[in-house]
């Protein structure tokens, strides 16, 4: 019990001391995680379902990205804020690790497809 107890006093001790980056959360780029809710950029990212995951930035236009996290962990993070992820939106893609698309500025195709006109 006493061991126990120690060990806690130095977890927090740690945590405490280093408050600029968390022990569990806050993580950076690059560090080893379980879940997305651990990392800065909210993207928790594997390779393979045999690799470790590691903290990775949100995907930027044109990169490949996820549209549906059924774990806590994605094989391409989702996109970063104000674009989209244009691919398969199903729950079986997401379980077979299909669901995969890519981001796009959906201002972009709004311009292309309703183009300005002059009256």
């Amino acid at each position: 019990m006493r061991v126990t107890l120690v060990f806690l006093t130095c977890c927090i001790a740690v945590g405490i001391a280093a408050p600029e980056r968390g022990l569990f959360l806050n993580l950076s780029n690059g560090e080893l995680c379980v879940g997305s809710f651990q990392c800065k950029s909210g993207c928790c990212q594997r390779d393979t379902g045999l690799s470790l995951a590691r903290c990775a930035s949100k995907g930027a236009e044109r990169d490949a990205c996820s549209t549906h996290l059924l774990y806590n962990v994605y094989y391409k993070c989702p996109c970063e804020n104000g674009l989209k992820c244009d691919g398969d939106k199903s729950i079986i893609g997401s379980i077979t690790n299909t669901n995969f698309g890519i981001c796009k500025d959906p201002n972009g195709i709004a311009k292309v497809l309703k183009p300005n006109r002059v009256q």
